[in-house]
């Protein structure tokens, strides 16, 4: 004869000496959390929830007794916890911390905000490539910030734009200059430039490269490195003739940029030598007092 131990012996009210009238308990439901001490009726096997998960198409938690035996039972219905029936529920699920969206430049992106009014303050950059790139990693950045970048179609005119442009404590002009090493004729170029504008008006940064496709990592097209171009050779020619690209017509260079400029997904494609470089410009013509 079997003995329902946690039915009629002690909850039925026929049962001797239980009051008439008593009520069977209702079976609540209880979320099986890690760590919750509960009984399955039908087997009298007492563990801790150790996890809730899938099995055969089917929810199913697993337990662990005192000895560290393991066992899994249906979720559900047929649990006891503390002495009172209740039915084991799936824990829900914590919402995974939400990633700020980023630019390409890695900053923290700012949905849906629309482009401030341009500042009176300025970036400009020797030429088209060279904005190409600024746009493509810094663009939403530059949108937000009101800033414009202009190009200064090569160092040469360097002088005679920041006379016109005349530049002040509020109307800054940051200028992005390629091949800005000691010794060469752009650093040569940008030192008599500043000395003839009003000191902290004008910040000139560069870049240690010829060219700005150099500020591409290589392997982004699948090289070790950029090749050497000797210094009688017309250097984005020579890049396109040792990669063996076609290489006989500005459109060809033309060609060869957008594949290059394709190639850069954000930040992490450039060089830290540019990175830098454009950050402290967009700091320098956006810091408080400036227009």
């Amino acid at each position: 004869m079997s003995l329902d131990r946690y039915g009629a012996d002690v909850l039925n009210p026929e049962f001797p000496g239980a009051h008439r009238g008593r009520k069977r308990p209702e079976t609540r439901p209880v979320v099986a959390e890690t760590g919750l001490v509960v009984e399955d009726v039908e087997t009298g096997w007492v563990g801790a929830v150790v996890r809730v998960e899938k099995s055969g198409g089917m929810h199913v938690v697993v337990l662990e007794d005192r000895r560290g035996r393991l066992r899994s039972f249906p979720l559900g219905p047929g649990f006891w916890v503390e002495g009172r029936p209740v039915e084991l529920t799936a824990p829900v699920a914590k919402a995974s911390p939400v990633t700020p969206a980023r630019t390409a430049s890695g900053s923290v992106a700012v949905p849906h905000a629309p482009a401030r009014v341009a500042r009176g303050s300025r970036i400009w950059v020797e030429g088209r490539h060279d904005a190409e790139l600024v746009e493509q990693v810094w663009g939403d950045d530059l949108r937000v910030e009101g800033v414009v970048v202009e190009l200064l179609d090569g160092v040469d005119n360097l002088a005679d734009r920041l006379a016109a442009f005349d530049p002040g404590d509020e109307r800054r002009v940051g200028v992005l200059v390629d091949h800005l090493v000691p010794g060469s004729k752009e650093r040569r170029i940008a030192d008599d430039a500043l000395r003839q504008v009003p000191a902290g008006s004008v910040l000139i940064l560069g870049h240690p490269y010829v060219d700005v496709w150099q500020a591409v990592k290589a392997e982004r097209l699948g090289l070790t490195r950029w090749p050497e171009i000797s210094r009688d050779v017309e250097w984005k020619l020579g890049v396109l003739r040792e990669l063996g690209w076609p290489a006989e017509t500005q459109a060809d260079v033309a060609r060869a940029w957008q594949k290059i400029l394709r190639s850069v997904r954000d930040f992490r494609d450039l060089d830290p030598a540019l990175l830098g470089r454009v950050e402290e410009l967009i700091d320098f013509v956006t810091a408080p007092g400036t227009a």
